[in-house]
């Protein structure tokens, strides 16, 4: 079709000249509604998150040396203060590839964009139509007027048009109800990477504290298969009694028994790790290590006040009765007068060429609708969204009060572990004296077998219990870094003018909306991590 040209005819032009201004005009609507100009009274009361007075310093101590001022934050890798390149990979994997984790991401994503649909009822909405039709009717119809055509067929194209000025704020409070409950997902997500990140430290810890113990029943037994031969010569050469023999061959007996128990439940433990690094827990395997070791590490401890913008439980909460105040207004405004402003138009006719002036239809109006008597439910209405504000407030106070718990407990239990290791190391020192005096006691006639099986029970029990306590003193410290926000901040909260996925007029690059809050997804390829027999991450 080369070198053909469309040709307009003059009232065609006229049209699409008006049409050029509605556009300008429908354009500059969306530009003042977009940037909230258009002017509305704010009824939702002025909103200031509740101030707490906090005490100046802890009531608990740790055993941890105290953060300098230059240290005062907890680093986001807070895991690496332990040491444990193992634990550092596992870290890196259940990062890059936990499905609960992505979950929550996408979570944020559906609110960002919840947030855009509430928004979008700020400018005017447009739509197409276009219809035929061909009809018959019977030449005896009962109500047939006598010149009514039988035949008939028309071809329509409409558009319409409405809008709803936003004068008492609904809108834009429902709008900043969504943006801040988008900011409560972002905080959200923050929470559940910190419990996955805790997590995996406090099952990593409990996997080698079975790996400690299970090295330390494996090297009781060489040491009961020692004494049992020992006590047998002896009463094979009618020095000890048979009944020595069956103690010894008891605590053997059982001590395997022990071992074959903390096996399953490192087994256990390492299927639940696996699932957290997003892995089959047939492809994998922690490899075992037989020394538990125990890290000195910084922590902030004298800054209690800070910890309102170090948790995201706190931050999420802060959202939600921020949005509790916003329903307020939306609540208030149901009192006022409603506006809808409509207007339609199009082009109708018997055959395709439609785009005619004289074919053409246009209609335009407004209504306002205002609530006279209900029988109390606009009331009843506002009066459950101020107790709902008051709820919030309350939770908001409780989730507070929570994490100074928290915090506490985790000074408290910390320090008193660290010294409880301390004991128990010294303990064991002792038991393990006593064990070899005991020992060469026996073989010298001067003890009998059960003061001999009694100091090897004893010295079992007091290594297997130092072993629980230092992994009782790791899981402490996990859960003191938790408690105290691992490295999270409140800053890293997306702002309101983030949280919009995308623009107005953009229908491009919609796939996904630009990260917010440091928040992405995988929507380019949400299957990459389905290959559960391989890490997600080096």
């Amino acid at each position: 079709m080369m070198g053909k040209r469309l040709r307009i005819k003059p009232e065609m032009s006229s049209i699409f000249s008006v049409r050029a201004r509605r556009s300008g005009f429908l354009l500059l609507a969306i530009n003042l509604s977009a940037c909230n100009t258009f002017p509305a009274v704010d009824l939702a009361p002025d909103y200031q998150p509740a101030q707490f007075v906090v005490p100046d310093s802890w009531h608990g101590s740790s055993p941890f040396v105290e953060a300098k001022p230059s240290d005062g934050e907890l680093r986001k890798d807070w895991w690496t203060v332990f040491d444990d390149p193992v634990l550092n990979k596992l870290e890196e994997q259940g990062m890059a590839a936990n499905p609960d984790l992505q979950a929550a991401a996408e979570r944020f994503v559906q609110v960002r964009d919840m947030m855009l649909k509430a928004r979008s009822r700020l400018i005017p909405h447009l739509g197409l139509g276009f219809g035929a039709s061909d009809n018959k009717e019977s030449a005896n119809g009962l109500f047939k007027g006598a010149d009514n055509p039988i035949y008939d067929s028309s071809v329509a194209g409409n558009a319409l048009a409405s809008w709803e000025p936003d004068f008492w704020s609904a809108i834009r409070n429902k709008t900043r109800i969504e943006t801040y409950r988008a900011e409560q997902s972002a905080a959200e997500y923050g929470l559940a990477r910190l419990s996955l990140q805790a997590e995996i430290a406090a099952n990593y810890f409990t996997l080698r504290g079975y790996d400690a113990q299970e090295a330390t029943y494996r090297q009781s037994i060489e040491y009961y298969k020692m004494s049992l031969a020992i006590v047998t010569d002896q009463y094979l050469g009618e020095i000890a009694s048979e009944l020595d023999v069956a103690r010894a061959e008891y605590l053997l007996s059982s001590t395997q028994a022990k071992e074959l128990d903390i096996k399953s439940k490192r087994q256990v433990t390492e299927h639940a790790l696996a699932i957290l690094v997003n892995m089959a827990p047939a492809s994998f395997s922690v490899e075992p290590v037989d020394e538990l070791k125990i890290t000195n590490f910084s922590i902030p401890q004298k800054i209690p006040a800070t910890l309102l913008e170090r948790r995201p439980d706190i931050a999420g909460m802060e959202r939600q009765m921020a949005q509790a105040n916003r329903a307020i207004g939306i609540a208030r405004a149901a009192f006022y007068p409603n506006v809808v402003f409509q207007a339609g138009g199009g082009y109708e006719n018997h055959s395709f060429d439609i785009i005619s002036l004289a074919n053409s239809l246009w209609s335009y109006g407004s209504s306002i609708s205002l609530p006279v008597f209900e029988g109390g439910y606009r009331r009843a209405q506002l009066q459950q969204s101020w107790s709902a504000y008051r709820e919030t407030e309350d939770k908001y106070r409780s989730t507070v009060l929570n994490a100074f718990r928290e915090v506490e407990n985790g000074l408290s239990l910390t320090k008193l572990l660290n010294e409880e290791v301390e004991r128990q190391e010294s303990a064991v020192g002792a038991a393990l004296k006593a064990q070899d005096l005991t020992m060469e006691l026996y073989k010298g006639g001067l003890n009998s077998s059960l003061d001999l099986i009694y100091a090897q029970v004893n010295t079992l029990t007091a290594r297997i219990t130092a072993v629980e306590v230092k992994t009782g003193l790791l899981q402490s410290s996990v859960g003191l870094i938790r408690s105290l926000g691992g490295g999270w901040s409140n800053k890293e909260l997306p702002t309101d003018d983030q949280i919009q996925p995308f623009g107005v007029l953009q229908y491009s690059n919609l796939n996904k909306p630009q990260p917010a809050g440091g928040i992405d997804v995988n929507a380019d390829n949400n299957a990459v991590n389905n290959d559960l027999t391989k890490p997600a991450a080096p």
